[in-house]
């Protein structure tokens, strides 16, 4: 193990964002190891909802979080610098203490509700505002902002895949890392980091060689979506106004 120091960047989302694709452009880096939402199995341990998988899921991690955040801040291989964790917001049930993460560079990566919910139901039928990880977002990055005292980082999705290398470059320099392009494209395929759950999930990116170019589409909710989209959209809203300008 190197005495390098190592960034853990913990780069939270909601669902049904470009989280997996950003998991892809991080571990095209050689200085970087990745891990994909830790804290998954866990979340459907203790809630008992019924995901696509969610017995494989269990079975794939530990379900003690204390043993998790160990992992999160524990060694690195050799020549790994970064390490970078895609963590889902809604996973943060009140039994993770967040002061054992506060070790942790906290990143935010945010959606527009709608699309998320547009999104989500292709994948899975049910869902509710919980589900999309908005609002323990925001009580998060007003953990985070009252901890450091300072507003925390964000990230809108829509600007990612408008301007991939401007963003980028940005969220990097912010965080004390040189930018490397070849954050910018990936083989496409499957990886041994992806959780499980990617028969599911990730076709889509699962194709991709790099950040799609953002298309703005139509979106029609059925009025129940439509309120679930709508109880979103404050803390969206709230975090959207800090985000990187790109």
């Amino acid at each position: 193990m190197s005495d390098t120091p190592v960034t853990r960047l913990a780069m939270w989302s909601g669902p049904r964002n470009i989280s997996t694709a950003m998991m892809r452009s991080f571990e095209n880096r050689s200085d970087c190891k990745v891990v994909d939402e830790p804290f998954y199995a866990f979340y459907l341990d203790r809630s008992g909802l019924d995901h696509p998988g969610r017995d494989a899921i269990i079975a794939s991690q530990s379900t003690d979080p204390s043993e998790v955040i160990d992992q999160l801040l524990g060694p690195v291989p050799e020549g790994v610098t970064l390490y970078y964790q895609k963590h889902m917001t809604h996973h943060l049930l009140p039994e993770i203490n967040l002061e054992d993460l506060d070790a942790l560079t906290h990143v935010f990566l945010i959606r527009d509700p709608q699309e998320m919910v547009s999104s989500y139901v292709r994948s899975r039928e049910q869902v509710t505002s919980q589900d999309l990880g908005l609002h323990q977002m925001a009580e998060l990055f007003d953990r985070t902002a009252d901890r450091k005292g300072a507003v925390p980082l964000v990230l809108n999705s829509r600007d990612v895949l408008m301007n991939p290398e401007k963003a980028l470059s940005s969220l990097c320099d912010r965080v004390g890392l040189a930018f490397d392009k070849a954050m910018l494209n990936w083989p496409a395929g499957r990886r041994d980091s992806d959780g499980v759950w990617a028969p599911y999930w990730y076709k889509s990116v699962e194709a991709s060689t790099g950040f799609s170019p953002y298309e703005a589409k139509e979106i029609r909710l059925t009025k129940d979506l439509q309120e679930i989209a709508d109880r979103c959209q404050a803390p969206y809203e709230k975090m959207k106004g800090f985000a990187i300008e790109v």
